[in-house]
């Protein structure tokens, strides 16, 4: 389902400098990694020449593990045909960070966004991924926090969000994960991001109950209207 919205209320109001910038939302269920990667790139070089709006992506994907751009940390922990008998896909990719992992119950979200229509530069983008992760968690009962040098969200010494991504011609694709309801034991697989000994935990598992997917992803879509309006909010 594609939903093109435009952010109303009072608090994007007050934080807003210039005339909203427009986005689209589009709840994409469960997808393939490398179908999403095929939807990612066609809207970027979309919105690289204004043939769209502002874009995020909300997708949960099949078992498959990624290895980014940098191979020294692209870590395994298990023999690739042993990982891929198990059902879980192996796609290598070019973002940044090293290895991760998306199954079903992790939430993905993937913002094709041109960061000059919003003002902002690399470093401020990742921040305000992470700030939406850290209010969407935050509103579920569970405080996180970034790491200086580690992007991503973590609670301690556990990870439960890693950001990983791309740019051509200013224009993102790749984007975040946090782990929601998924099957954690598939980061037995993989040294998570190239961090040796890190330990990953879910909002399920810090809870020790499920949450509502639906109702994650609609506070997500809130937050991200909030934030991909204005440079001004969230960073």
């Amino acid at each position: 389902m594609v939903a093109a919205m435009t952010p109303v209320g009072s608090n994007v109001e007050n934080t807003m400098k210039t005339k909203p910038i427009p986005l689209t939302i589009r709840d994409c269920s469960v997808m393939g990694y490398t179908d999403a990667l095929d939807l990612q790139m066609d809207l970027c070089q979309k919105r690289q020449v204004d043939k769209i709006d502002n874009t995020v992506l909300i997708v949960e994907h099949p078992a498959v593990i990624t290895l980014g751009a940098r191979k020294s940390e692209n870590k395994l922990l298990t023999d690739e045909d042993v990982i891929r008998e198990q059902g879980v896909e192996i796609v290598r990719v070019g973002r940044g960070g090293g290895t991760t992992a998306h199954n079903p119950g992790q939430l993905v979200m993937y913002p094709i966004i041109k960061l000059k229509s919003l003002g902002l530069d690399v470093n401020a983008y990742i921040r305000s991924l992470e700030q939406i992760g850290i209010e969407l968690l935050q509103s579920l009962g569970v405080e996180s926090t970034r790491r200086k040098g580690f992007p991503g969200l973590w609670i301690g010494e556990k990870k439960i969000a890693s950001v990983g991504v791309q740019l051509k011609k200013w224009v993102s694709f790749h984007g975040m994960a946090i782990n929601i309801n998924n099957d954690l034991s598939i980061f037995e697989h993989i040294v998570p991001c190239g961090l040796d000994g890190v330990v990953i935990t879910s909002l399920e598992k810090e809870m020790g109950k499920p949450a509502d997917m639906d109702a994650v992803k609609d506070k997500l879509k809130e937050l991200c209207l909030q934030t991909f309006v204005s440079p001004f909010r969230g960073l």
